[in-house]
């Protein structure tokens, strides 16, 4: 079997390393999430990981990993003897796919010993196997609201809970959670994104050095994996002992209550929601005083803690960009230093190496990796330690950048990777959309039911989960028994036992999340008598609604003698907002080329996604003073749920955009009844 890319031989992103090896220390920290472009180790890392962890002493036999001296009470494979001799084996890691369904991550019925013995029996799922081990969720952000709340559920109370088909089960699941995610393809909910622990943005090398030596070594690796494995092996050995000897020391190291106020007073000083930050940097700070070989949690610790569980606990406003917030969160720990040592000397004392037991670093020959060529943990055999005397990550100042080792500016602080050139790099340059408050926009829907479409908020659909409307046969692997349906089938065969042949599956109704693509009357006319900048909060409005339902987004503008699609379909919600913010009106109107290319556009994502219904927003005042009569488009678009926000205004209105969406059979809602209630969306 080809051995994994080493932990030790990943260049840089020394925060994502810390924040993995601290979970690795203590999953009671609630997991990481890694945010970044594509092409930048996030699974490599994820995947390199799992192999540090150490060995797990299971019961033989036991579909749940427990452990033999200490076995899960309640484990569905028990009692378990506690003499039987153990099994040793290395921690699981296991990858859960953005396909997967709620039977899979949780388990189900198994049918099979339902009908071959009669008796209720549990079919395990990914959360039982990733017990004692890793779960790496790739794509968090593009998994379904309802599967990474039971993720997230799991990894925070160490059990899973499941009520499903007539089953009700309990059993450990105490894993590293980890999931990565590329900020281009949609952020998730912030409510979700808050349930992880530490959340940490990477970025590709911004120098050619370091860039060239990560090709370097990637060659080296598929050239010959066992033998660049075996090179490594000295440092992920190193690692994995000082894994070990953290969690050892774990549950003896001590946080005083003067630490513990400060954590209390820099979350309450930086604004989070809630308590959940709190926890989480006390947890947090505990596992690094464990890696570092501290007895008690210090300053630096709570520092360092802070800066990777906090930042993304801020967020105001969901369509804002995250990450912003990096100099405001330096500025909090800046106040919260502590003063000068006193006569009781409680402040720290930079200078004491603090190695614990295991020597300086907490290792356990008194050593941790040596780093690579940008000395900031990459580890190798050619690089500069990348830890202090004190064992800590090198930093000039918790919260920082190390600045280039040829002098020149630092790269971006953690939390907020470059990302020139795109537009959530001018999301903080960008101005608002509009002046005064924002609407509260009215529910749109598409019409008719959809059929197994994506799990979302927004258009009833028939979905996987939901509302149970009836029973049919099944078209392949039974998810949900229809059990009243079944027992009717098999009496209308003469009452002989159920057979797999009688088997009826249920048919639920739930939401589902939608293709929102907008057209956008951007002309001339538009722009008169201020009407763009009520247009502008209105459509902002409806971009955050498609953000809380979790739509994909679209938006095409028309004005002059043309349409252009200023935004391709994406879940990026962020993007279409700064598209919106740069919006330019001005022109003639061209209503059948905005038509048009909406056509064409959803003809496109067709092909690319069938299961996605659209639901197309057509916002104009009906006009229409250049190019062909939009009567000659409107047959194209027949069959597509449809609204038109009517955006007319004046004395004199003319009705030009209630019998466009009358050829369109759409519904017409006028823009000043969009919203029934002003205030916050």
């Amino acid at each position: 079997m080809t051995p994994p890319y080493p932990f030790s031989a990943v260049v840089g992103l020394a925060d994502l390393r810390l924040a993995l090896l601290l979970t690795a220390v203590s999953p009671a920290v609630g997991g990481v999430l890694v945010r970044g472009e594509k092409g930048t180790a996030k699974s490599t890392i994820v995947r390199a990981v799992a192999a540090l962890l150490p060995d797990v002493d299971v019961v033989p036999g036991c579909r749940f990993a427990c452990h033999p001296a200490t076995p899960d009470a309640a484990c569905p494979d028990g009692p378990h003897d506690p003499a039987a001799p153990a099994q040793r084996r290395p921690a699981a890691l296991v990858e859960l796919p953005v396909g997967a369904t709620e039977d899979r991550v949780t388990g189900t019925l198994d049918l099979q010993r339902v009908l071959s013995d009669g008796v209720k029996a549990y079919e395990p799922g990914l959360l039982a196997a990733a017990h004692r081990g890793v779960l790496y969720v790739d794509e968090v952000n593009l998994l379904p609201d309802h599967l990474v709340d039971l993720l997230l559920d799991a990894a925070a109370m160490g059990r899973a809970h499941v009520e499903r088909d007539g089953v009700s089960v309990k059993h450990a699941a105490r894993f590293l959670l980890v999931g990565t995610m590329n900020p281009e393809e949609g952020e998730p909910r912030p409510q979700l994104v808050d349930r992880f622990g530490l959340v940490v943005s990477v970025a590709a090398p911004g120098r050619a050095p370091e860039r060239a030596e990560v090709v370097r070594r990637r060659l080296a690796y598929e050239a010959d994996p066992t033998a660049f494995a075996a090179r490594w092996s000295p440092e992920d050995a190193a690692l994995a002992g000082r894994i070990a000897a953290a969690r050892e020391r774990l549950g003896a190291v001590r946080l005083p209550d003067r630490e513990l106020d400060r954590i209390a007073a820099i979350c309450l000083d930086y604004g989070v929601d809630g308590l959940r930050a709190d926890i989480v940097v006390a947890r947090c700070a505990v596992a690094l005083a464990a890696w570092h070989g501290h007895p008690e949690v210090r300053v630096d610790d709570v520092r360092d803690a802070a800066r990777l569980a906090l930042p993304h606990r801020r967020r105001r406003d969901p369509l804002d960009p995250p990450g912003t917030d990096q100099a405001r969160l330096d500025e909090v720990l800046d106040r919260h230093a502590p003063q000068p040592p006193g006569p009781d000397g409680d402040a720290p004392d930079p200078d004491d190496p603090g190695g614990g037991p295991a020597g300086p670093g907490g290792g356990p020959d008194g050593g941790g990796p040596r780093g690579g060529p940008d000395g900031g943990g990459s580890g190798g055999p050619a690089g500069d330690p990348p830890y202090d005397a004190g064992g800590r990550e090198q930093h000039p100042r918790p919260g920082a950048a190390a600045p280039h080792a040829d002098g020149g500016p630092p790269p971006a602080a953690a939390g907020t990777p470059p990302v020139a050139g795109t537009d959530r790099a001018r999301a903080d340059a960008a101005p608002p959309v509009a002046a005064g408050a924002a609407f509260r926009p009215r529910e749109l829907r598409a019409a008719r039911r959809g059929q197994a479409g994506h799990t979302g908020r927004r258009s009833p659909a028939y979905a996987h989960r939901g509302r149970v409307v009836g029973a049919r046969r099944p078209t392949g692997r039974i998810t949900r028994v229809h059990l009243p349906a079944s027992l009717r089938a098999a009496a209308l065969r003469g009452g002989a036992p159920v057979t797999g042949a009688d088997l009826r599956e249920a048919v639920h109704v739930g939401r589902e999340s939608n293709l929102v693509l907008f057209v956008v009357d951007a002309s001339g006319s538009m722009a008169a008598r201020r009407r763009m900048t009520v247009v502008k909060t209105a459509v902002l409005s409806l971009l955050r609604d498609a953000y809380q339902r979790r739509d994909r987004i679209g938006m095409i503008t028309f004005r002059g003698t043309a349409a252009e699609e200023v935004l391709p379909p994406t879940t990026s919600h962020e993007v279409g907002v700064l598209r919106l913010a740069a919006l330019r009106t001005g022109g003639r109107t061209p209503l059948a080329a905005g038509l048009s290319a909406a056509v064409r556009t959803l003809e496109l994502e067709r092909r690319r996604d069938p299961r996605r219904r659209p639901l197309l927003v057509v916002v104009t005042d009906g006009r229409s003073t250049s190019g062909p009569d939009p009567a000659t488009v409107t047959p194209a678009l027949a069959g597509v749920s449809t609204v038109v926000v009517d955006c007319e205004s004046g004395p004199v209105r003319l009705g030009t955009a209630r019998r466009l969406a009358a050829a369109l059979s759409a519904d017409c809602v006028p823009l000043d009844a969009l919203g029934a209630v002003r205030g916050a969306a």
